[in-house]
């Protein structure tokens, strides 16, 4: 394991908590189509790209469209969550992460994005830290989708730093399981029984700071 040069965050569910405009959208098509989703049924799109998602909305219809029919439903429902989130601002950030993203920022190490949004670059902005990111690797740069490690590998590369040289904080089960697979150390945020893969679990930022992560990682080896 390398001294730990570099962080890489997952957004939603980390840095903002965008799952609500992503329910409320989604909800919104199925009901659109003659069904409805629970908020439940949402956490299973946690880190799932948009395509997928949809695919997985359908299947609780038992819809099935074309190719054509599909893309239109996705710009349909992403037309709505960007409507929603377009008056985010710097309020909407989760508690300790502007903290956090600031120390890491004055220490000069390396800060990546790692997320399935498409939408993320709008997002850092409306909140006011996408400058503190050195590397934003999204769905617009990814083909593959958590579990798989590649938006985290990628974010590596970026930073030009070895995946045993980062840490990767995510919300969700399938985020975890990409930065474990892909060697990173995995930090979880949120539920510890959800994110019991992780290396260690936060509930939040809120107080984290570097020193309690290298004091977490120190317990690793």
């Amino acid at each position: 394991m390398g001294k730990i040069k570099g962080y890489i965050f997952d957004l939603d569910g980390v840095i903002v908590d965008t799952a609500k405009y992503h329910y409320n959208s989604w909800r919104k098509l199925a009901n659109t189509l003659g069904f409805d989703i629970t908020e439940e049924q949402n956490e299973n799109l946690k880190g799932v790209s948009r395509k997928e998602s949809l695919e997985y909305i359908l299947s609780l219809g038992n819809l099935s469209f074309p190719d054509k029919e599909k893309i239109k439903l996705a710009e349909l429902k992403n037309s709505w969550y960007v409507a929603s989130i377009s008056g985010m601002n710097d309020s909407e950030l989760l508690p300790g992460a502007l903290e956090l993203l600031k120390e890491i920022r004055a220490t000069g190490l390396g800060i990546s994005l790692g997320s399935a949004s498409k939408n993320s670059e709008r997002i850092l902005k409306s909140t006011g830290i996408f400058e503190m990111f050195d590397a934003i690797i999204d769905g617009t740069k990814t083909t593959e989708s958590k579990p798989h490690p590649q938006v985290f590998l990628m974010g590596a590369e970026a930073l030009k730093l070895q995946p045993d040289e980062c840490v990767v904080f995510e919300d969700s089960f399938n985020g975890v399981k990409a930065a474990n697979t892909g060697g990173f150390i995995s930090i979880g945020v949120g539920n510890a029984d959800t994110l019991n893969e992780a290396d260690f679990v936060f509930p939040d930022l809120e107080g984290c700071t570097i020193e309690k992560i290298e004091n977490q990682i120190s317990n690793l080896k």
